[in-house]
């Protein structure tokens, strides 16, 4: 997915600038990038490959080389950004939380119009470059950003470093979040509002749909008002962000906590104890211990010192390894027990076969398993929230191709709760892993545990609903 963090201040940027990204790094591990602004200096840019090594570790040494009062920073699973441009608009450094899935029809377009694209990682267009080119396109940036939205198929939030303050454009409907921090010096925006309280910043407000803000020390401008309509990715609830954070309000761990306890409360499995994989599957958990009335106990602990995030190589293999590495099953509490194992979501399931076996493995009876969403059914066209490539990756179509000869078959039965085809799917998938029983949440108890109205929130993943991703007449004005 990715994660940005801008701040512009009445002293220097630099250290809230580090830190403040920083807090973003649970959003991508390919690449991260800073970019500051002085008057005397100009821009300074560093990025950098999160691959093999942190955040912290690549730009620690490198912070005295950035000055200034205003900076931004991104968290990339993308293209190498910040991207620095100079155009008729002025000298400005921009940086995207992004997907575009038309990025090369849009790129022979431009290219037709005699433009260039110079900025390529590993032979692909780099997506933020070709934002850049959409917006010198326009008169001002209000007009170059919302040629953007006209433009792209998929998703697209930014922030502009400007010379004399910081724009911010969320995703026309609002599919990634930008929320907007305050302290008595200066401003804040982030992807997360977990980059604000250590940093001393209090919580404004979410950037709205559309809307397009600038941003200076003592003031915020509303260059264009938010659009009508919302599609906030629900994932973000479920998996992508950190528990402390809150979008549109609504906090992470309260909503994973909420559909858990909605899943215990109407579940009747017999166990002994309920564990929360962690980090993501640890509130659900204790939303089901609670509403089951079952013990909770950390039966699996993650050795977080070396292992943070299980997606970081690019090998799927080693992504497996790396998975099962950092979750460390306790024998002596699994022993002889009949357990529930909370989990945000199942993908393409090799992780969690790979977990229940050594479960049972170290003396566990039972191994009941019980997902905080629905099965992704769909791909996701809007955020890059799994390194899937395919939807054949997902299980579940795997499952559909093997019962019906074709993946694409009937996919709004199998993604009926209840359903005959539902039903068939959810016990295939527990064959599969090896589990003595899994259950999904319905979407309905997912999207009330979130609070939002159904059509405010994008559930595409799950039953393949979702607006016309076309700026249209229907979003703008």
């Amino acid at each position: 997915m990715g994660g940005f963090f801008g701040t512009i201040s009445t002293k220097s940027c630099v250290n809230d600038l580090f830190y403040g990204t920083d807090y973003n790094s649970h959003l991508g591990t390919r690449r991260a990038g800073l970019v500051t602004y002085d008057e005397e200096k100009g821009f300074s840019r560093s990025i950098h490959s999160l691959e093999r090594d942190y955040f912290r570790s690549k730009f620690e040494d490198e912070l005295d080389d950035f000055s200034g009062n205003l900076g931004i920073g991104v968290i990339s699973d993308t293209d190498p950004q910040p991207i620095i441009i100079n155009s008729h608009l002025g000298r400005y450094a921009v940086v995207t939380v992004a997907k575009i899935n038309n990025l090369r029809e849009i790129a022979d377009e431009l290219l037709a119009q005699r433009m260039h694209l110079s900025e390529q990682s590993a032979n692909n267009l780099n997506q933020t470059e070709l934002v850049a080119l959409l917006i010198n396109m326009g008169n001002t940036f209000v007009d170059g950003i919302n040629l953007v939205y006209r433009k792209i198929k998929g998703s697209c939030s930014m922030l502009i470093l400007t010379e004399d303050g910081i724009i911010a454009a969320r995703d026309f409907l609002g599919r990634t979040p930008i929320v907007l921090g305050h302290r008595e010096d200066g401003y804040a925006l982030s992807s997360e509002t977990t980059s604000f309280p250590n940093l001393g910043y209090k919580t404004v407000r979410d950037i709205g749909p559309g809307e397009i803000v600038k941003v200076k020390s003592d003031a915020v401008e509303v260059m264009q008002p938010a659009f009508k309509r919302c599609q906030i990715c629900s994932f973000l609830w479920v998996y992508y962000g950190f528990p402390a954070s809150c979008y549109e309000g609504i906090n992470v761990e309260e909503v994973r906590e909420r559909n858990g306890k909605r899943m215990g409360e109407k579940d009747q499995v017999e166990a002994d104890l309920v564990c929360g994989i962690p980090d993501s599957g640890v509130g659900m958990a204790l939303g089901y211990a609670d509403g089951a009335k079952i013990p909770y106990k950390r039966a699996v602990l993650k050795y977080t010192p070396t292992w943070p995030r299980s997606f970081t190589p690019n090998n799927q293999a080693r992504r497996n390894l790396v998975a099962k590495m950092k979750l460390i099953p306790n024998g002596n509490i699994l022993k002889d027990q009949r357990i529930v194992f909370c989990d945000d979501s199942i993908v393409r399931g090799t992780q969690l076969r790979d977990n229940v076996r050594e479960f049972f493995e170290n003396g566990a009876k039972e191994v009941h398993v019980r997902i905080s969403c629905p099965p992704l059914v769909y791909g996701c066209p809007f955020i890059g929230f799994t390194s899937s490539k395919s939807d054949m990756e997902l299980i579940t179509r795997q499952i559909i191709r093997d019962f019906e000869g074709d993946d694409k078959a009937k996919l709004d039965k199998y993604a009926q709760t209840d359903s005959p085809e539902y039903k068939r799917m959810v016990d295939e998938i527990a064959r599969r892993l090896g589990l003595t029983s899994v259950k999904f949440a319905t979407l309905e108890d997912l999207v009330a545990s979130i609070g939002l109205p159904k059509n405010s929130v994008c559930t595409h993943c799950f039953d393949g609903s979702s607006y016309d991703q076309q700026g249209d007449g229907e979003f703008f004005g």
